[in-house]
């Protein structure tokens, strides 16, 4: 397991302060008890242990439903040149990730993919949603994909 994509030199800004704060604690909330959809995508509350701090961690992120079950994720970070944080807490604490999907909490097994297999899925992802290109363009990293799988 792999999450050692770097940070590229350009990309475009990352939502931030009170109000972004603010928002995303509301499609917490909400994905909590509704489930759904945010912004447009079908959403899910991940959960991560802080890479440095080794505080719990929460963020809405959007995912697409893979063949098998799994949830498909991207570090996307609205196309910026770092990752996002949860991807380092990913990579810092694997055994400790959860996805609250449909009102439902779970262990998963997070996998970062590389070569045929990301491709695939990144046909899948931008398929469903050209949005995902969009921010690609935006960076000169690769848009890290991640498969979320259930521990039930």
């Amino acid at each position: 397991m792999s999450f050692d994509t770097r940070a590229g030199t350009r990309g475009g800004k990352v939502p931030a302060g009170r109000f972004v704060r603010a928002f995303n604690k509301l499609a917490e909330r909400w994905l909590r008890l509704r489930g759904g959809r945010v912004m447009g995508f079908s959403a899910l509350v991940l959960t991560t242990t802080g890479a440095k701090t080794g505080a719990e961690r929460t963020t809405p992120v959007g995912y697409f439903p893979d063949e098998d079950g799994s949830w498909l994720i991207v570090a996307s970070a609205n196309g910026a040149a770092g990752n996002p944080g949860w991807y380092y807490n990913i990579g810092a604490h694997p055994d400790k990730v959860r996805a609250e999907v449909d009102g439902r909490a779970v262990t998963v097994v997070p996998q970062q993919l590389h070569g045929p297999e990301r491709e695939a899925a990144w046909k899948q992802i931008t398929a469903a949603s050209s949005r995902f290109a969009q921010y690609q363009e935006k960076t000169d990293r690769e848009l890290p994909i991640i498969r979320l799988t259930p521990q039930y």
